[in-house]
């Protein structure tokens, strides 16, 4: 199997909760395999989560947001795991996205010719990633009473970079037993040594 340069992205503010135990064996078993990984949890990144006036004016970036522009660059493949919290990614994780998936970096309107500001150049294409959304719902039932909720990563931010994305949805947690979770924890190994 060829290896990959993989970059693991813990979309939990907390590193210290199931999800982060599932991306602590996740890049185990990539390494083990001989992936290159490199890591970032959103909890340890110092940034202005909020894009106080839009596109109108850029932001400047923190440090910690373009250190994880780079690992996106960087990567062959994406790894991000976030909780579902009210069908959606955390405040912080989306405010991540606000702030660091800008034009230049993960897109570019075009400017001229057919569609010139309403077509784009997707600046990641080529790139794969793969997003494991935890619950303490059952996935099937989150769906039948809530829709897809994982349109917002899938396709507005991820898809709309050139980013080819799989979607994995991990659940129910809430009364989980640690059998299930050393089992969980085994899966997730495997799937880093496979970078799937």
């Amino acid at each position: 199997m060829k290896t990959k340069k993989i970059f693991i992205f813990l979309g939990h503010p907390d590193k210290e909760t199931r999800g982060g135990s599932f991306m602590d064996a996740y890049e185990r078993g990539a390494k083990a395999a001989g992936h290159e990984v490199r890591r970032s949890n959103i909890g340890d990144l110092k940034f202005d989560p909020v894009l106080h006036l839009g596109y109108k004016v850029i932001q400047p970036l923190e440090p910690d947001l373009i250190a994880v522009q780079e690992n996106f660059k960087w990567a062959d493949h994406i790894v991000i795991l976030y909780p579902s919290w009210w069908s959606t990614m955390p405040a912080m994780l989306k405010g991540f996205f606000d702030r660091a998936w800008i034009p230049g970096f993960a897109f570019r309107f075009k400017k001229t010719g057919l569609g010139a500001g309403y077509l784009w150049d997707k600046l990641l294409a080529g790139k794969s990633a793969r997003v494991f959304v935890t619950s303490d719902s059952h996935p099937l039932i989150a769906r039948w009473m809530f829709g897809d909720t994982t349109n917002e990563i899938r396709k507005c931010i991820l898809g709309f970079s050139g980013l080819a994305v799989s979607v994995k949805k991990v659940g129910p947690l809430k009364f989980a037993s640690e059998e299930r979770l050393t089992k969980l924890r085994a899966k997730f190994e495997k799937w880093g040594g496979k970078a799937y």
